[in-house]
């Protein structure tokens, strides 16, 4: 009897994981840029919503960097190996986003200062919520095709960044326009929440639904 593997052919997974090397090298060097800029821009302006997200840029740079090693493994043993520590390097770097920026947004909503325009921080937001989409979609897809819950976790944590532009935007556009200070820590609420689910999921290993099976040794016609 002839059994068909529904797993990716060697040649494919080997595709596939040039391909999630080469995005995740891309999320890094962007996530550097855009740490940089977002937390000086939220310093000079004590924007609680700037800081939190170049902070989920720095987080997002420790989340791809542990994406990076589990596939800098020549071996997909090696590899599958790995996955489970990089969900959860993820999954923590997640959580101590989300306590971070709640206990920062509620000493702001419960205090004096307020938050500053920031032209910077808006200009870098429309333009995080123009690039994220792309590199999320893209390393979602090679994931889901290779079978690995780690990429798949990462490809949400820059979906996250696409929502978390979109939210410091508004809360930046509002507090320029409209005089609304209160809007940046609750956008920071906000972000703080998302991060909190996303990290339960990347725990308990959720996200990850590839129609084919994982890349092994033995994804072969027999």
């Amino acid at each position: 009897m002839t059994a068909i593997s529904l797993s990716p052919s060697p040649a494919r997974c080997d595709t596939l994981t040039r391909r999630i090397r080469l995005l995740v090298g891309a999320t890094i060097a962007y996530n550097v840029i855009e740490a940089i800029v977002a937390i000086t821009a939220g310093v000079l302006a004590s924007s609680t919503a700037l800081i939190g997200f170049g902070l989920d840029s720095v987080i997002e740079v420790s989340s791809a960097t542990a994406v990076a090693w589990q596939f800098s493994a020549r071996d997909p043993a090696v590899r599958e190996a790995r996955e489970q520590r990089t969900l959860r390097i993820i999954a923590v770097s997640f959580f101590a986003l989300a306590a971070y920026v709640t206990v920062d947004a509620v000493r702001a909503l419960t205090g004096t200062s307020e938050a500053d325009h920031s032209i910077p921080g808006i200009v870098l937001a429309a333009l995080s919520l123009a690039i994220m989409p792309f590199l999320s979609a893209a390393q979602r897809k090679a994931g889901r095709e290779l079978g690995s819950a780690t990429a798949v976790a990462d490809s949400k944590q820059t979906l996250l960044c696409t929502y978390l532009s979109a939210v410091l935007l508004i809360g930046l556009l509002a507090n320029l326009l409209l005089g609304w200070s209160w809007a940046d820590p609750i956008a920071a609420l906000v972000i703080a929440a998302i991060a909190a689910q996303e990290g339960r999921d990347a725990w308990q290993g959720k996200g990850c639904c590839a129609p084919t099976g994982p890349c092994s040794p033995e994804a072969t016609t027999k």
